[in-house]
């Protein structure tokens, strides 16, 4: 039996981004507390999201965002991670965020640093990760706006950011012109 490298690719990328959950499940987190959503896109999901980003980029004059889109095309899939925002209740006012301590931060609807330090970590833990396993992935901004625009997070996820992942001879990811 032989497999077509393009389906080697395919499923070898979702392994990989199946892997990346659990790198970012299992990072760090602030008082133990976990407040990420995890999802994974396969390639023939990634269409409906990148039209999303053209839609965002236009409508914000956002250039990178069309241009993320369409590295899309080349995305075997992605890998999205998102954060809730609660203030963690702290004894000890740390003042990160810039007020009092947390009850002060839940007054003023402001966002406590923890919820998105957290979520950097895990990315960050997600995509080294790949790159250990030596396939391209990029930090997607735009992608986590477009998951959110598009309700693919439950609406306690206010934050996320996507990491496409592409198995190639280059990475569609780098190199970019905007």
């Amino acid at each position: 039996m032989s497999l077509d490298e393009a389906k080697l690719e395919s499923e070898g990328a979702l392994a990989v981004a199946r892997l990346m959950a659990v790198a970012a499940r299992t990072a760090p987190k602030t008082r133990g507390r976990d407040h990420l959503k995890i999802l994974v896109l396969e390639q023939d999901e990634l269409k409906g999201l990148a039209e999303e980003m053209e839609r965002l980029g236009r409508l914000y004059n956002r250039p990178s965002f069309i241009r993320d889109a369409l590295s899309l095309s080349q995305a075997k899939c992605m890998l999205l991670l998102g954060t809730r925002l609660e203030q963690l209740g702290l004894e000890d006012a740390c003042g990160f965020c810039g007020k009092a301590n947390c009850q002060a931060n839940k007054e003023a609807d402001a966002i406590c640093i923890y919820n998105p330090l957290d979520l950097g970590i895990a990315l960050g833990s997600a995509a080294s990760l790949a790159a250990d396993l030596k396939v391209d992935t990029r930090l997607m901004f735009s992608a986590g706006k477009a998951a959110l625009s598009l309700g693919l997070f439950p609406p306690e996820i206010k934050i996320a950011i996507g990491i496409p992942l592409s198995v190639s001879g280059k990475s569609p990811f780098f190199d970019r012109n905007k």
